[in-house]
């Protein structure tokens, strides 16, 4: 048999047969121009291998040997489009498996994904592959009388993934992951936390682990903290690739440049406070000033920055991380969030003494803040002094390029936007699993304090008044800023309001 190189005509298969079992044989499936089927191959011809592969096509099939170099490629394309878990047939018993991470960072790959020894190691690195695959925030691991359903948080919304009917594989790979972890393996009756770090596709991809004890047996939640997530090519991701209008970006950046103050990002849970502020950071740093941060955890190594992890069990909180970081000689502050009065009271202490601080806070809108920060006892003209601009952000699914199509307004939708222009919504597509959504765009509210805030917020004014005086002075108000977002075709009105209403 004679090697050759992939003629341009040829394409990969995904469909019919999983590229996850082919790719363990170090060959892939392709499909020539004329529509035959092919297996791809840098060894020479599996007879056994053929004959499962033609009995699953139900058609012939024809082996083709590359050369390594030349399959190489075809294998990193088909592991860009598979999922690991579709190569898992059958579980069996779980085994003890492999715990050992040993001194060498694990490197987690499609073909590696199903050459474990144990099912419980097989099933778990497979979801941690289908969920970087599938740029999920968050695994669910959730235990049920008869085994365990596994669940992905992806653009916010979570999604069924795979489900086990064997109490003992659920078990056991809570185990491994508590092992990843370096957590107690033998307590099953309190909450536990930790963290671990994998390779995937060059790049290094940390997961933060919570345990949680329940009536069946142990839950796993893992966040994915996916550096390459806040990048853009080669270069630190901006606030226009977030979904920033150019003007609001540009305004944003201008606070991040400011010579001192405090600049407030605030929303719920999720709705990405973090990733906006270093892109806030990053779109300004240029070197010249000594940034510090204090996290829970630190989440993304930023360039230049000394970051300082928050350590309750050890005694260091935000607030006695920040009074430390003050002696650091620090010209700008990162302060992970926001909790109580006393990390407030010295944020603003610090902006007041000529840093510029960075920080979030949890409250649904800009000017809820205010009567956050009044709640915990600041002083509020320390506080007016000190505060720069408050950002309030949320997080909308995009809709799916690949499926949307234009449709027409119902008479509620017309009467929601105040107009009746045409709009869009994704039908759903493999691109998309099915959702109409792909990716997540942020809207944000910018309120910015000038004197006649500053005024107000010292007299203790109406919360009406001073959002009057706010939007007078050209702040958007959040849910207006999403209905643009629908308008412009990015979004849809149901996702608005499953995000944004009733706030």
């Amino acid at each position: 048999m004679t090697s050759a190189a992939p003629r341009a005509g040829w394409t990969l298969d995904l469909t019919r047969w999983p590229a996850a079992e082919a790719a363990r044989h170090r060959s892939v499936l392709a499909v020539d121009e004329s529509g035959r089927a092919l297996m791809l191959s840098d060894r020479a011809p599996d007879l056994l291998l053929l004959q499962a592969v033609e009995s699953r096509l139900r058609q012939p099939l024809r082996w083709q040997q590359l050369p390594t170099a030349e399959i190489a490629p075809w294998l990193a394309r088909a592991e860009g489009g598979a999922r690991a878990l579709d190569g898992l047939s059958g579980a069996g018993s779980p085994g003890p498996g492999d715990h050992s991470m040993g001194t060498a960072l694990p490197e987690l790959t499609l073909a590696g994904a199903g050459q474990a020894a144990s099912p419980a190691v097989r099933w778990l690195d497979a979801v941690l592959f289908d969920a970087l695959q599938d740029g999920a925030s968050d695994i669910h691991i959730e235990r049920t009388p008869q085994g365990a359903v596994i669940r992905l948080r992806i653009d916010g919304v979570m999604q069924a993934l795979r489900s086990t009917d064997e109490p003992a594989l659920a078990e056991a790979m809570v185990s491994r992951l508590k092992v990843m972890a370096e957590l107690d393996i033998g307590e099953r009756r309190l909450p536990q936390d930790g963290r671990f770090r994998l390779r995937a596709r060059g790049r290094e991809v940390d997961f933060r682990l919570s345990i949680m004890p329940t009536l069946h047996g142990e839950d796993a939640v893992v966040r994915v903290l996916d550096r390459s997530s806040l990048q853009a090519g080669s270069g630190a991701i901006t606030l226009v690739q977030l979904g920033y209008p150019e003007a609001l970006a540009a305004e944003v950046l201008a606070l991040a440049r400011a010579p001192h103050g405090l600049l407030l990002v605030t929303g719920p849970t999720g709705s990405g406070k973090t990733t906006t502020l270093y892109a806030a950071i990053g779109g300004t740093e240029n070197g010249s000033a000594k940034l510090v941060t204090i996290e829970d955890p630190v989440e993304y190594a930023l360039p230049g920055a000394a970051q300082v992890p928050v350590n309750e069990r050890q005694g260091l909180s935000f607030a006695r991380g920040l009074r430390s970081i003050l002696r650091h000689d620090p010209d700008r502050i990162l302060v992970g969030e926001i909790r109580d009065a006393e990390t407030a009271q010295i944020a603003v202490q610090a902006a007041l003494t000529g840093h510029l601080v960075f920080s979030s806070v949890h409250a649904n809108h800009a000017l809820d803040v205010l009567g956050r920060f009044s709640h915990m006892g600041l002083d509020l003209y320390n506080l007016s002094a000190a505060l720069n601009a408050v950002l309030a952000q949320r997080l909308l699914r995009r809709l799916c390029e690949a499926c949307a199509v234009t449709h027409e307004p119902t008479a509620a939708q017309r009467q929601a936007l105040g107009s009746g222009e045409p709009l869009r919504r994704g039908m759903g597509c493999p691109a998309c699993r099915g959702t109409g959504y792909r990716g997540r765009l942020a809207v944000a509210e910018l309120l910015r304090l000038d004197d006649t805030l500053r005024e107000l917020i010292v007299a203790r004014a109406p919360l009406s008044r001073m959002r009057q005086a706010a939007q007078d002075a050209g702040m958007q108000p959040l849910h207006a800023v999403a209905l643009q977002a629908v308008r412009a075709g990015q979004t849809t009105l149901d996702e608005v309001e499953r995000v944004i209403a009733g706030h």
